[in-house]
């Protein structure tokens, strides 16, 4: 069974952000929390996919992405920020990415330290990725 554009994406960005941010791991969608010794991490998660507008048989569609950079320790604000730093560049050299998308932008960054840790820092970014499908199939582009 041919995987959904949508699931090509998200594929396509873990092929691009794996290789620029190691050794530190990726993991995508994680149903669990991260044990502290599994930090510094890179996280993604699929926030959501909406229909932004639909004409004839085509959809064009935003796929919104977050990925969380997880560090610890005293240098923690630096390795996030590498770990965004590498993110970013390799999502955004690209922004087709192989042609599967008609761009890809930022939304948002934020740097969050967990008060339950005072030494934990998570850094969420946010990016939206636009692509269209037929309407009937969404395993073919549009």
């Amino acid at each position: 069974m041919t995987p959904s554009v949508r699931e090509r994406l998200v594929r396509a960005v873990v092929a691009r952000i794996g290789p620029a941010i190691a050794p530190t791991p990726l993991h995508r969608q994680p149903t669990v929390p991260l044990p502290r010794e599994a930090s510094p991490a890179l996280l993604l998660f699929i926030e959501g996919d909406q229909v932004l507008a639909q004409a004839n048989d085509r959809c064009e569609r935003a796929l919104t992405l977050r990925l969380v950079a997880l560090a610890r320790e005293n240098d923690a604000f630096d390795v996030a920020d590498a770990l965004i730093v590498s993110a970013h560049g390799a999502l955004m050299l690209e922004p087709s990415l192989g042609g599967l998308a008609l761009g890809v932008r930022e939304i948002d960054c934020e740097w969050d330290a967990e008060d339950a840790d005072s030494q934990a820092l998570a850094v969420p970014a946010r990016y939206e990725i636009r692509y269209r499908t037929l309407a009937s199939d969404l395993t073919q582009k549009g």
